[in-house]
């Protein structure tokens, strides 16, 4: 029996799909592959399977790594505390290793050991500048210049053996009568020193001067011994070579005459005397004759007076005086620490 269709050809195909299938034969029968096709699919297809392995080896590890990062990131989180910053894996173990070795008793964490080891960072490097701030609490009014800040030297406090003071110097008196003098401290030594600030003057007075009648202050801007130094030139802390050395300035500024022979007390009029002599005529020539020129021109009938001025170094030695003659009341000026030019 024949169950085929009578329009079917041998392959189960009627007359119109043979038809359609002769046409795409006929369509497609004259195109060829380009040359070299087949060794691009030769090379290209072992490309894309190597490809394809890389990607899944790729994606291996990354599953591996977020299986074991995510455990660890959040047991850190849970031991650091509340000072461990669990961004970072390796960030927060170097934060419990740091624990261990930090000085902190109480066993805090990386913020903790930080803080010691900044502490001990100051002290190491403010040791100098804070002994020099000591003394200079010590000497009182040496700090209140404004002059340049404490050097920065790692030199040791210049000891009393190190230092040797000269002869001071006292210069003769100007037009107003003012007597300026200088003390001057170098360093004897084969090693380099530090000096503070703090400035110790002392005065004693001598023969008719009147102890009650001398002071002694910091020169400042526009007091009455304009000669001496800028107080901005003052220095807090100085660093001191082998045979360098360091200046400290006073000026005297008398206030009264010395008494007269006859008696009377210090004139704080003015006057040297109720008649002066050709002597003092002489000698101030051109100029009214005033108290201060003649307390340090002493004449015929004026007691004899003096007031010693003595510096002493930080360490308590050495030690300079300058006398000041023909002086028995007024007031001494003097300067911080001033580094010799």
């Amino acid at each position: 029996m024949n169950h085929h269709l009578d329009d079917q050809g041998p392959d189960g195909l009627d007359s119109d799909e043979l038809a359609l299938r002769r046409m795409l034969h006929d369509a497609v029968q004259e195109m060829e592959p380009r040359d070299g096709t087949l060794d691009h699919l030769r090379r290209a297809v072992p490309v894309r399977r190597a490809r394809k392995r890389q990607a899944a080896v790729g994606m291996a590890a990354a599953a591996l790594f977020l299986g074991t990062a995510v455990p660890a990131v959040l047991h850190v989180s849970q031991a650091g505390g509340s000072d461990a910053n669990p961004s970072i894996a390796g960030q927060a173990s170097q934060a419990q290793g740091g624990t261990d070795q930090g000085k902190n008793p109480d066993g805090g964490s990386t913020g903790r050991v930080g803080d010691s080891s900044g502490d001990t960072g100051e002290q190491g490097k403010g040791g100098t500048a804070d002994a020099g701030q000591g003394k200079e609490s010590a000497g009182g009014t040496a700090s209140s210049g404004t002059g340049p800040s404490a050097s920065q030297s790692s030199a040791p406090v210049c000891s009393a053996d190190q230092l040797g003071a000269g002869p001071a110097t006292v210069a003769v008196p100007d037009a107003a009568g003012t007597v300026y003098g200088t003390f001057r401290v170098q360093n004897t030594s084969a090693t380099s020193c530090d000096v503070g600030g703090a400035v110790a003057v002392t005065s004693v007075a001598q023969g008719a001067a009147d102890a009650t009648k001398i002071t002694v202050v910091e020169h400042a801007s526009g007091d009455a011994a304009a000669g001496l130094p800028d107080p901005s030139l003052y220095v807090t802390q100085l660093a001191l070579a082998p045979g360098s050395a360091y200046e400290v300035k006073f000026a005297w500024v008398p206030s009264e005459t010395c008494p007269t022979t006859g008696g009377t007390g210090g004139d704080s009029g003015g006057s040297a005397s109720p008649s002066p002599s050709p002597t003092e005529q002489a000698s101030t020539t051109g100029e009214t004759t005033s108290g201060t020129a003649a307390q340090l021109l002493p004449e015929d009938g004026t007691a004899d007076g003096s007031v010693s001025v003595t510096y002493t170094a930080e360490g308590g030695s050495p030690t300079s005086t300058a006398t000041v003659p023909d002086a028995c009341a007024g007031t001494i000026y003097r300067t911080g620490v001033l580094a010799s030019s």
